[in-house]
């Protein structure tokens, strides 16, 4: 889930770079690059709050739109990559697949039209859309989908207009899930995730330079992965991709030394701490390698979203080289250059 109170958020249009203005529009997609857009910067939205209200009723019937084997196939390939249902649990996934319900378009349909109110969230099976938004009086196109990608949650989110236009420029076609639905289920279960990694965040020190509101797109922007006892979660020498905060266990860092064939264990992490961030800031292979102590798991931050979600702590990561080789100094193990 995607918080909107910054203007560089992730768009859900295939293939796009970060622009430093964007504005917020129906068609994000929290796994996605922003598409470019110079024209305007996002306007704020004001709105009902992002969790679900208390009233929507868990005990309400479910919804089921059958499926043939080939449809379930076709949609769980065309979700799996969508960040708001790896929040879900097996069950609740089970029961969003349930409701979703198929969708044919034809060239020059409007699925969504900016203004209208929001209806159902929608995931690209197949076919391409351009995403269009009125800036200036004049409709701008400001990106487009070719065979997957998401779009429609902010109107479900807040309860505002939709904020673009989507037409579809060739057959194609969609799956459906209905606002009720949407809310009871994905939006619940993504505001829960956000209060945890809230948590998460306040216990770690470094994260105190940054407001709350970076605070919130940090929160939004972490996913979490579980690792049983011994397993590698970074490996010496590999490229790296993402930064690990530890939200439960145990981390044993170990390096392995030239001509060596042990590795030294040099630190280890615990809740609230961090580790994975030195190869992000030097931009050079992993200097150590990561082993989970017993079941661990971590909130793991992707490359793109560190670079641009944690400017204001980049001073002190850097610092903590100088930390890392008095460290390695004082065990008496070589290392290489770690700026």
């Amino acid at each position: 889930m995607l918080s909107f109170r910054q203007k560089n958020i992730k768009f859900a249009a295939d293939s796009f770079e970060p622009e430093e203005y964007s504005i917020d529009w129906d068609g994000i997609d929290p796994g996605a690059e922003p598409p470019k857009n110079r024209y305007a910067r996002r306007q704020s939205v004001s709105a009902e709050p992002l969790a679900p209200s208390d009233e929507e009723d868990d005990d309400e019937e479910k919804i089921v739109y059958p499926k043939t084997d080939q449809q379930r196939i076709r949609l769980n390939e065309a979700v799996k990559n969508i960040l708001l249902f790896k929040n879900l649990e097996s069950e609740e996934l089970t029961r969003v697949l349930d409701a979703m319900f198929e969708k044919k378009v034809t060239p020059d349909e409007h699925v969504i039209d900016q203004g209208d109110d929001g209806d159902n969230f929608y995931v690209v099976d197949s076919g391409t859309y351009d995403i269009f938004v009125k800036i200036d009086g004049a409709d701008k196109n400001v990106g487009n989908y070719i065979n997957k990608g998401s779009f429609g949650e902010l109107a479900l989110m807040y309860n505002t207009p939709r904020a673009a236009t989507i037409v579809a420029t060739s057959d194609g076609i969609l799956w459906a899930l209905d606002r009720v639905t949407f809310r009871k289920i994905v939006l619940r279960a993504a505001s829960k995730k956000r209060k945890a990694y809230e948590a998460l965040i306040e216990k770690v020190p470094m994260l105190s330079e940054i407001n709350m509101s970076e605070k919130m797109n940090l929160a939004d922007a972490l996913e979490s992965k579980t690792y049983d006892d011994g397993e590698c979660i970074i490996k010496q020498g590999d490229e790296a991709e993402f930064m690990y905060f530890v939200e439960k266990g145990v981390v044993s860092i170990q390096i392995l030394q030239p001509g060596e064939s042990n590795e030294v264990e040099v630190a280890t992490c615990t809740e609230g701490q961090y580790f994975g961030e030195l190869a992000l800031v030097t931009h050079k292979p992993r200097a150590a390698s990561a082993y989970a102590v017993g079941l661990v798991r971590c909130a793991v931050l992707e490359i793109h979203a560190f670079e641009r979600l944690l400017g204001p702590c980049m001073d002190i990561m850097k610092r903590n080289i100088t930390n890392y080789e008095e460290t390695l100094n004082n065990l008496g193990i070589e290392h290489t250059d770690l700026r």
